[in-house]
C-alpha cells in the first residue's frame, strides 16, 4: 500500500480523424460506483454520439481488481484495450477514460481505430494534473484516559484520525493512519508509553 497519483481533476481533449470526432475525457473516480457514475454521465452529455467507449482503474494502479473496459459496439479489442493501456502505463490510480465517437462516415479499419482511441488517453494524459494519494491503515488501540491527550496529540503530528472512539471504563479507539507514519507512529507510542500501548491492525 504505497502512496501513488491520482487525477487532481477533469480533463478533456477533442481531435477530427477522417471526419469522426473523438472527444476524449479524463475523470478521478475512486472505486468502480463512481467510474460507472461518470461513464453514464458522459453518456447522457453525448446521446447523440455513435459510440461511447471507455476503461477505468477505480483503485490503486496495481490493482487489477478494480480495472473495466468497453468496445462499446466497435471492433472487440479497437477500442477498450487501447485506452486501459494507456491508463495502466501512466502509473495512475482511481482514474477512468470515456472516448465518445461522432462517427463521420469513413471507416478508419481495426489499425486505426487501435490507434484513434489510444493517441486520444495518451494526449489527454499529458494534459492532467495528478495529486498523492496516501492510503490509509485502520488501527484498534486501547488506553487510559490519562492517555488519551499523548495519542491526540501524537494523531495530530502524524494527520492521523480517530474514526470512532468508545469511552466506557477505558478508552477503546478506531484509528486511521497513513501508511508512510504508521511505523514512526507506533514507536513513538511505545516510547512514550513505555511499551504499554500497541497498535492492533483492523483486518479489512
Amino acid at each position: 500500500m504505497q502512496p501513488y497519483p491520482i487525477p487532481a481533476g477533469p480533463v478533456s481533449v477533442s481531435e477530427e480523424i477522417k471526419k469522426s470526432r473523438f472527444i476524449t475525457l479524463l475523470a478521478p473516480t475512486c472505486g468502480p460506483d463512481a467510474a460507472k457514475a461518470f461513464i453514464q454521465q458522459t453518456r447522457d452529455e453525448h446521446p447523440a454520439a455513435r459510440h461511447h467507449c471507455w476503461a477505468f482503474i477505480a483503485g490503486p494502479p496495481n490493482d487489477s481488481q478494480q480495472l473495466g473496459f468497453s468496445d462499446d459496439g466497435e471492433p472487440s479489442g479497437t477500442a477498450g484495450k487501447p485506452i486501459l493501456a494507456q491508463l495502466m502505463g501512466s502509473g495512475i490510480g482511481e482514474i477512468t477514460a470515456v472516448v465518445v465517437r461522432y462517427y463521420g462516415g469513413i471507416k478508419l479499419g481495426t489499425g486505426g481505430l487501435v490507434r484513434a482511441y489510444g493517441s486520444g488517453v495518451q494526449q489527454a494524459l499529458k494534459q492532467l494534473i495528478v495529486s498523492n494519494k496516501v492510503p490509509q491503515a485502520e488501527y484498534t488501540l486501547q488506553c487510559d484516559y490519562a492517555q488519551l491527550a499523548l495519542v491526540e496529540n501524537l494523531l495530530q503530528q502524524t494527520e492521523g484520525r480517530i474514526v470512532q472512539g468508545e469511552y466506557g471504563a477505558c478508552v477503546m479507539l478506531h484509528l486511521a493512519l497513513p501508511v508512510t507514519v504508521v511505523e514512526t507512529f507506533g514507536k513513538k507510542l511505545r516510547d512514550l508509553s513505555r511499551g504499554n500501548l500497541q497498535l492492533i491492525p483492523v483486518s479489512q
